[in-house]
């Protein structure tokens, strides 16, 4: 059996990004022994991804980037044109595969952390620890004795929650004949695509040079599409849209991110936590993820250091979650219209705020100063049902 302060099961971005933290100890504070236990490859490791978050300025995994960019641009549905510099924030795309060689070259410095492929069985969690009872690839048995376990993996069913929908969205890396794309500037939303009756429905368009762009075809509802249908519209929006003429697609991705106003339990037990995705750190109203599980990352990997209990915080704030629920509710009701919202948001309030806004940074005030510029008596009635509505467990498949 192997011991250690803390087990870190599943590496996704919340796994990584914690034992790298962990790695990092600064002068006068104490180290930390940790096992990552990582699946080994097939159905329970994650798939190659594409995270995109914003940060000003430099950051610690800029040497993984893939790309960043200041310029971001938002399409209306009759084709206006929204387009704004975000200094000092920049906006950020990190490849799942370039930010584990990172942090792989990272930990191959360390001998705090230990990396472990297996997978994991059970759980069985005490007062003053836990035991992670796991299998390797060839079928012999494994286990971890820690103090502490943090649990990224995917849960098996969402929490029960009064509104629920999906981002669900596919992608094509693409290669065009001819330089269609402006490298300096992203297409963040793009509604030039058909709407939903509920919900919205938008492209997506990272552009890493004049020939070569990531474009995506996302949508906000209660059920996920075929792949015949993802690839319909993207061969719709690519031709009719964007007429990028001749192209090839060099790699595709696809993901499904549950948009919730569900309440994550951090603490199943008392010596076990849930970080990422798990802990909830989704937000609800974009489906970000990554730069809430950098504050979680960084605040266990802080507490941890300083021998303090390692709750990992609220990945968002109770307002934010409180603005989120409302808008999800609107939403999925139909009372507003997605893409017009969206569209309007973007076009009365500066970008850089908005972001802020977006990510749980802003202050009471500008909160205030974003939510007057919605549509405000569907948002009002949805705000005033929320307090009576039960919380289901999702329909199956979610």
């Amino acid at each position: 059996m192997l011991h250690a302060e803390v087990a870190v099961l599943g590496a996704g971005a919340a796994g990584l990004s914690l034992v790298h933290r962990l790695a990092q100890t600064a002068p006068g504070s104490r180290r930390v022994s940790a096992v990552l236990v990582d699946a080994p490859p097939g159905p329970l490791r994650p798939p190659s991804r594409t995270w995109c978050f914003w940060e000003p300025g430099a950051g610690p995994y800029d040497r993984a980037l893939t790309a960043e960019w200041r310029r971001l641009r938002v399409y209306g549905g009759a084709g206006r044109r929204i387009e704004d510099d975000i200094a000092p924030l920049r906006y950020k795309m990190l490849r799942s595969d370039d930010f584990e060689r990172l942090v792989a070259r990272d930990l191959a410095r360390c001998d705090d952390v230990t990396r472990l492929e297996a997978t994991v069985e059970r759980v069985d969690a005490g007062a003053d620890g836990a035991d992670v009872h796991a299998r390797a690839p060839d079928g012999r048995p494994v286990a971890v004795r820690a103090r502490w376990v943090f649990d990224s993996r995917p849960l098996a069913r969402l929490p029960a929650a009064r509104t629920t929908l999906l981002q669900h969205f596919r992608g094509w890396f693409v290669r065009t004949a001819r330089p269609v794309f402006e490298p300096a500037t992203v297409d963040l939303m793009d509604f030039r695509v058909p709407q939903p009756s509920r919900g919205l429905a938008f492209g997506y368009v990272l552009p890493t040079g004049r020939h070569e762009a990531l474009v995506e075809y996302t949508r906000f509802s209660d059920a996920v599409l075929s792949r015949e249908a993802y690839e319909d519209e993207l061969r719709r929006y690519t031709h009719d849209v964007l007429r990028l003429g001749d192209f090839e697609v060099t790699a595709t991705e696809t993901g499904v991110i549950p948009m919730t106003d569900a309440r994550f339990v951090r603490r199943p037990s008392p010596s076990v936590f849930r970080i990422g995705a798990a802990g909830g750190a989704t937000r609800p109203s974009t489906g970000y993820t990554f730069s809430a599980v950098q504050r979680q990352a960084r605040a266990v990997a802080d507490a941890l250091h300083a021998d303090r209990d390692p709750l990992p915080p609220p990945a968002h704030t109770a307002r934010s979650r409180a603005m989120d629920a409302v808008m999800l509710r609107a939403l999925d009701t139909g009372r507003v219209d997605g893409a017009a919202f969206f569209e309007r948001l973007f076009a009365q309030v500066p970008m850089e705020r908005l972001l802020r806004f977006l990510d749980g940074g802003a202050r009471l005030r500008e909160d205030l100063s974003v939510g007057v510029r919605t549509p405000v008596l569907p948002m009002l009635r949805s705000a005033a049902e929320l307090p009576w509505l039960a919380r289901r467990p999702p329909a199956p498949g979610r």
